[in-house]
C-alpha cells in the first residue's frame, strides 16, 4: 500500500505547535484594512489555537 499523503491545504494552513495544540491564523486580515483600528489589526496578526473539537481531524491531515 502506498504511503499516505498529507493534505496540502491544510499543511498551507495550520501548524503543530511544540506542546501538540493546532495553530491557524486569523481571517479578515488581507484587505480593507483602512476602517480597521490599530489595535484590531494587531491582534490578527497573531495566531491563535484551532477549536479542540477540530484539533484531531486537522492533525490527520497533517499527516507528514
Amino acid at each position: 500500500m502506498p504511503k499516505l499523503k498529507s493534505h496540502r491545504g491544510a499543511k498551507k494552513r495550520f501548524k503543530v505547535s511544540a506542546g501538540g495544540k493546532v495553530l491557524r491564523h486569523h481571517s479578515m486580515h488581507s484587505h480593507i484594512l483602512t476602517k480597521k483600528t490599530t489595535k484590531r489589526k494587531r491582534n490578527l496578526r497573531k495566531q491563535a489555537a484551532v477549536s479542540p473539537a477540530f484539533q484531531s481531524t486537522i492533525k490527520e491531515l497533517l499527516l507528514n
